[in-house]
């Protein structure tokens, strides 16, 4: 039985595909849809932030699917497609592209596949990517704990949790802005 050599994937085959997905180690790896509170968990934080950003004037807010493509990570992968990010720039020529480059904050809603000992594994990994990238601030939002961790560059393994009654922020990476986390979770 012969074998054909699987030509690796490129970000200009990532162009092509429909619906939400990142390039890992040469292959387009499919991510799953979301569920309804997740969604509007997602939602509202993105709201949130979208509005901080607009009064400070800098940089740029993203719904869920926006692609980020990075140089080859120790890991394999080349691209992000977070639930909501922060961008500061620069910003590619032509807009219609991916950004090139990490975001500079994150936001990864959890869905229903997202919990249990291998979902915890491969968070953690993704965690290390975007700290691998350049990314300054990571959330890790559990719509079924209502909380939010905040991982920063600086101490990846010390996030700091955010519950419901408190007011969930990305400081110092986004000065200033502050999300009602029983808002965010109602």
């Amino acid at each position: 039985m012969s074998t054909t050599p699987q030509t690796a994937a490129t970000l200009d085959d990532l162009y092509r595909v429909e619906g939400k997905a990142e390039l890992i180690g040469g292959r387009i790896v499919p991510i799953t849809a979301t569920g309804r509170r997740p969604n509007l968990v997602a939602g509202r934080i993105y709201r949130s932030l979208a509005a901080h950003i607009e009064t400070l004037g800098e940089g740029e807010v993203y719904t869920d699917n926006m692609e980020f493509a990075v140089p080859e990570l120790s890991s394999g992968r080349e691209s992000f497609s977070p639930d909501v990010s922060y961008y500061l720039g620069p910003f590619p020529p032509d807009a219609m592209r991916f950004v090139e480059g990490p975001p500079t904050f994150e936001v990864e809603v959890r869905s229903d596949n997202d919990y249990g000992t291998a979902a915890e594994s491969a968070l953690e990994a993704k965690r290390a990517d975007y700290f691998e990238a350049g990314t300054r601030a990571v959330w890790d939002v559990d719509p079924r704990g209502n909380c939010i961790r905040l991982y920063r560059t600086e101490a990846p393994d010390q996030p700091e949790t955010f519950h419901k009654g408190h007011d969930a922020h990305a400081e110092p990476v986004i000065v200033g802005w502050r999300v009602d986390t029983d808002w965010v979770f109602a």
